[in-house]
């Protein structure tokens, strides 16, 4: 299992990788929050958010959930955390990005795969 500090070290390594464009008008960061999230669109609870972008009184930041990553793929090699994680950071980066331009691409695509996904489990 990872630590927080191991993830957290894990993410600014990632975060120094990416152009620094990427993280204009992000004015409140990447914040690793400690907890576990289960995704509030997920009934049944078994859905883990592992991050998300946030627009609020506070400004624009993306959290992510340390507790939920290692929920999901705690028991995975170091290699693998790496790419879940840089993943999860793109993804919310582009929910940044988009959210400047006026565009919801990613959201409407989020939406539609959460659709896809409940659709599956019902199927079972």
């Amino acid at each position: 299992m990872f630590t927080i500090e191991e993830i957290n070290d894990m993410l600014d390594e990632i975060a120094a990788e990416l152009p620094e464009g990427v993280f204009r008008d992000l004015n409140g960061g990447v914040c690793l929050l400690m907890e576990t999230k289960r995704s509030s669109k997920d009934p049944d609870g078994g859905l883990y958010t592992l991050g998300e972008y946030r627009r609020d009184q506070m400004g624009r930041y993306i959290n992510i959930y340390y507790g939920s990553l290692i929920k999901v793929y705690g028991n995975t090699s170091n290699k693998k955390m790496h790419k879940h994680l840089k993943d999860v950071l793109v993804h919310e980066l582009t929910h940044h990005l988009e959210s400047l331009a006026g565009d919801r691409s990613l959201e409407i695509k989020d939406e539609i795969n959460l659709v896809d996904y409940f659709s599956r489990k019902t199927k079972r």
